[in-house]
C-alpha cells in the first residue's frame, strides 16, 4: 500500500521495506535515515517512549504505531484509532453504544479511544486476567472513559452487543466462535486478516451478523501514515488497489 502511494504521488525515490525488530533494538532505529517508521507489536509502546515528542492521541492511548521525523526530532503518533473508525465507518457505523471490546493490548487501546469518539465512554471489556490490564485502566483514564472490566472472554455481553471489537492475537478467539450464541443484529470486528475469515468471523457471519476484517483497519490506519510521512493526500484508491491485489496473491 505504502509504494502504491508513492507511485501514485510520483514519489519514485522513496522506498518502503520491512524490518524485524523487537523492543530492545527499536531506540537505533531511530538514528538511521529513515523520513518515518511504520510501528507494529510489540514496538508501539516502547516507540511512544523514546520518541522525542507525541501527538495528544498518541500519549492518550499509551500506544504509538507510527513515528515520524520532524525538524524537532522523532514525533510519535497513533493511526490506528483512525483506522479503528475508518473501517467502522466502511460498514455504517455511527455510534457503538454497547460496545465490547476483547482484549487489553495496545489495539485494545486504541478500540477504547474510537469507542469514545462513536459516543461509546464505558464500553464493556473483556479480558483473560484483569490484572494484566493496567496500561488499558490508565488509557482509558487519560481517555476520560470509564470501562467496565470483566474477567474471562467468555461472557454473554459478547454475543448480544451491537458492536463488537475483537483485538485478541491470531487464535485467541477461536474458543468463542458459537455461531448459535450470537444475536444476528450487530456488527463484529475482528482485527485479524491472517487466516481470514478467523473462527469467530465466520461463527458471528453464519448468525448475520455484519463482519469486518482487520485488512479494512490496515488501510486506513496506512492512509493516516503516508499524509504524514509524506504531508501529501493520501491515494485511497491506489492504496486499496494494492491491498486488494495482495489479497489475491
Amino acid at each position: 500500500m505504502h509504494r502504491a502511494a508513492y507511485a501514485a504521488l510520483a514519489l519514485d525515490d522513496w522506498a518502503y521495506t520491512a524490518v524485524d525488530c523487537d523492543e530492545t533494538g527499536f531506540p537505533a532505529l531511530l538514528d538511521r535515515d529513515w523520513v518515518g517508521l511504520s510501528v507494529t507489536m510489540p514496538c508501539k509502546r516502547v516507540a511512544l517512549e523514546v520518541a522525542d515528542a507525541a501527538s495528544e492521541l498518541a500519549t492518550s492511548v499509551g500506544a504509538a504505531n507510527t513515528v515520524v521525523r520532524t525538524d524537532a526530532g522523532w514525533r510519535a503518533e497513533n493511526t490506528d484509532v483512525a483506522g479503528i473508525l475508518g473501517a467502522l465507518a466502511e460498514v455504517g457505523v455511527r455510534s457503538a453504544e454497547g460496545g465490547v471490546v476483547l482484549g487489553a493490548g495496545s489495539t485494545a487501546q486504541a478500540a477504547l479511544a474510537a469507542l469514545r469518539e462513536l459516543g461509546e465512554p464505558a464500553p464493556v471489556v473483556l479480558v483473560r486476567d484483569p490484572a494484566r490490564a493496567g496500561e488499558l485502566l490508565a488509557a482509558a483514564e487519560r481517555l476520560g472513559m470509564r470501562p467496565d472490566l470483566r474477567a474471562g472472554l467468555d461472557d454473554p455481553v459478547l454475543y448480544a452487543a451491537p458492536l463488537v471489537i475483537a483485538t485478541l492475537p491470531r487464535g485467541g478467539a477461536d474458543p468463542l466462535a458459537r455461531a448459535a450464541s450470537w444475536t444476528p443484529d450487530g456488527v463484529l470486528f475482528d482485527v485479524i486478516y491472517d487466516p481470514w475469515p478467523t473462527a469467530l468471523a465466520e461463527s458471528a457471519r453464519m448468525a448475520g451478523r455484519t463482519v469486518v476484517s482487520g485488512l479494512s483497519m490496515l488501510l486506513h490506519q496506512a492512509l493516516g501514515q503516508v499524509e504524514l510521512m509524506t504531508g501529501r493526500t493520501a491515494p485511497l484508491a491506489a492504496m486499496r488497489a494494492a491491498l486488494d491485489e495482495d489479497k489475491r496473491k
